[in-house]
């Protein structure tokens, strides 16, 4: 049986049917930081609390990669490398989040979007199990 797990833990809740980003909140100066960290980069305090991100942000700015990124971190073969569209999510607690994209065609990103948080497939590990990733895909409508 194939089991599915995050590519990186404490990135995002999973598993859920709705995930959201796991940042952090400064309880001294407000500042929110993805991902999450505990201290602040801002005005170097130490005190800081979780705060999951809203699933619902607009597209700040996109691009469509089309080469493999150097290794590391990609780890995938690069004779089976697809393009694949990154941008920045504007949320609204404040802070632009870079992530993949789940549609690479240019005609179908526009900056001002509505985009949505979703968890995809990214890639199996050595062991078969489904590595996955956060990732925004376009509101439909």
């Amino acid at each position: 049986m194939t089991t599915r797990i995050p590519l990186q833990e404490g990135l995002y809740t999973w598993p859920s049917d709705s995930p959201r980003l796991i940042a952090s909140k400064c309880t001294g100066c407000g500042e929110v930081t993805f991902p999450g960290q505990n201290s602040c980069p801002a005005c170097t305090g130490t005190s800081t609390e979780e705060l999951l991100l809203s699933r619902r942000g607009s597209l700040w700015t996109w691009t469509v990669q089309h080469f493999p990124p150097p290794t590391p971190p990609y780890t995938g073969e690069r004779a089976e490398f697809a393009p694949f569209g990154v941008g920045y999510i504007e949320l609204p607690e404040g802070i632009r989040v870079e992530s993949r994209l789940t549609v690479n065609e240019p005609d179908r990103l526009e900056i001002g979007m509505e985009m949505e948080l979703v968890v995809e497939h990214f890639r199996d590990d050595d062991d078969g199990n489904e590595l996955m990733t956060f990732a925004f895909k376009p509101v439909d409508g």
